[in-house]
């Protein structure tokens, strides 16, 4: 019997490396499919987060503080439509300090939530005219 001489790979071998390769290349497309959704759930909360924000700021700097209760409302923002649920409470004994929750959801659910507190400070005394002395 004659050396044969080997140049290259058998049948056998390129069919395991071609399964090897196919076995890797599935494994990066399922991690790419994973980043993107990733990075979609990253975009909801955080654009939630600043239509939460923006909320928070609005009951914040008012000059009136927020009346106690549920209020509703809609906002753009990202090119998606909002739905926001602002709830005031007081916090402890007095309405001195007020707690806001906001809720924000989208087509998909809540897609975020933020909690903040106010100052509910008391009604200025309103001044009363003094006795005008008589001569």
């Amino acid at each position: 019997m004659g050396k044969r001489s080997q140049r290259g790979f058998t049948l056998i071998e390129m069919m395991v490396a071609l399964v090897v390769f196919s076995l890797a290349a599935l494994a990066l497309i399922r991690l790419e499919g994973a980043s993107f959704r990733g990075a979609a759930t990253v975009d909801r909360s955080l654009l939630a987060g600043i239509v939460a924000r923006n909320v928070a700021v609005d009951a914040l700097t008012s000059a009136q503080p927020p009346v106690l209760g549920t209020t509703q409302g809609d906002e753009t923002n990202g090119h998606r439509a909002w739905r926001w649920t602002r709830t005031v409470a007081p916090v402890g004994d007095g309405n001195r300090v007020l707690r806001v929750d906001i809720t924000v959801a989208d087509a998909q659910g809540t897609a975020g939530k933020l909690t903040v507190l106010r100052d509910n400070p008391p009604p200025a005394p309103v001044p009363t005219p003094s006795p005008t002395p008589t001569p």
